[in-house]
């Protein structure tokens, strides 16, 4: 498959013509404009300072339904502890540049270079980007930020200085999008964070009719906050989720078989609507 040169228009080859290693296009910039269209094709900047804008639509690709999160026991008894006060969009720009400098292991240096940090958060000030902040003591100690489009929830990077800082503000973010009936987080690529949490693979072809869908509803634009207290949320997606587990046992037991997008896999997600 050629790599394509984008022209000074804001627009993009179809996503499927992407090669083998996801790249589908190169140059271009990021305008906010240019970088939503992206997003709202299956489509998102992704490369490394000195080097070209790149542009991926990778296949597979990762992505988690917010009622498919898995929880661990020993996480679920921290949460319960409430140990971060939990913020949306309280410090988003803080977020995005906390993400930007946090060592990661095994590698060096960042994805996020200076045009990126600037373009999200320019779109946090337009109301597309969103973050999730862990604080004690009134510092930021963890937090994740992403893009919101219609009801499908891109997200881009995560930070933790505490235990747990970034995961709890992650199952925080998954309680609200679950009870705003967003449809789909997309991790883009595999990540062995996300899969703990119940992320699995599709085609991009699947992905592509699911962000179809997802387009199709209105975005939540403008500042975040949470509907409810974050815990409280938290603790009802929990109960949902076992609520769950207890009618599918109970149908297993007479006999009947439960369809849910754990057990029938892409095809179930595709079923999932935006209330």
């Amino acid at each position: 498959m050629p790599i394509y040169g984008l022209p000074e228009e804001h627009l993009f080859p179809d996503a499927e013509y992407a090669d083998e290693s996801g790249i589908l296009a190169v140059g271009g910039d990021l305008h906010p404009a240019r970088v939503l269209r992206g997003y709202a094709q299956g489509i998102f900047p992704w490369y490394s300072e000195g080097q070209p804008i790149l542009w991926h639509s990778p296949d597979p690709r990762f992505v988690l339904r917010p009622e498919d999160l898995h929880v661990g026991r020993s996480l679920k008894q921290r949460i319960r502890r409430h140990p971060y006060e939990l913020k949306i969009d309280a410090a988003c720009p803080a977020v995005i540049a906390a993400c930007k400098t946090s060592p990661r292991p095994g590698q060096e240096g960042t994805w996020i270079t200076d045009e990126m940090e600037d373009c999200y958060v320019a779109l946090h000030h337009a109301g597309f980007v969103h973050s999730v902040e862990a604080w004690e003591e009134g510092k930021i100690v963890g937090g994740l930020y992403g893009v919101s489009l219609g009801s499908i929830f891109f997200g881009e990077s995560m930070f933790a200085t505490r235990p747990d800082a970034s995961k709890i503000a992650f199952v925080a973010l998954v309680a609200q999008l679950s009870a705003w009936g967003f449809s789909l987080i997309d991790s883009q690529v595999h990540t062995e964070h996300v899969e703990r949490f119940g992320g699995i693979e599709i085609s991009r072809t699947d992905y592509l009719e699911l962000l179809a869908e997802g387009m199709e509803e209105e975005t939540e634009e403008g500042v975040w906050g949470f509907s409810d207290d974050p815990y409280s949320l938290i603790e009802q997606m929990l109960e949902r989720q076992r609520l769950k587990k207890e009618r599918a046992s109970s149908s297993t037991g007479s006999g009947s078989t439960p369809h849910s997008a754990s057990n029938s896999g892409p095809a179930a997600l595709k079923a999932v609507r935006r209330q």
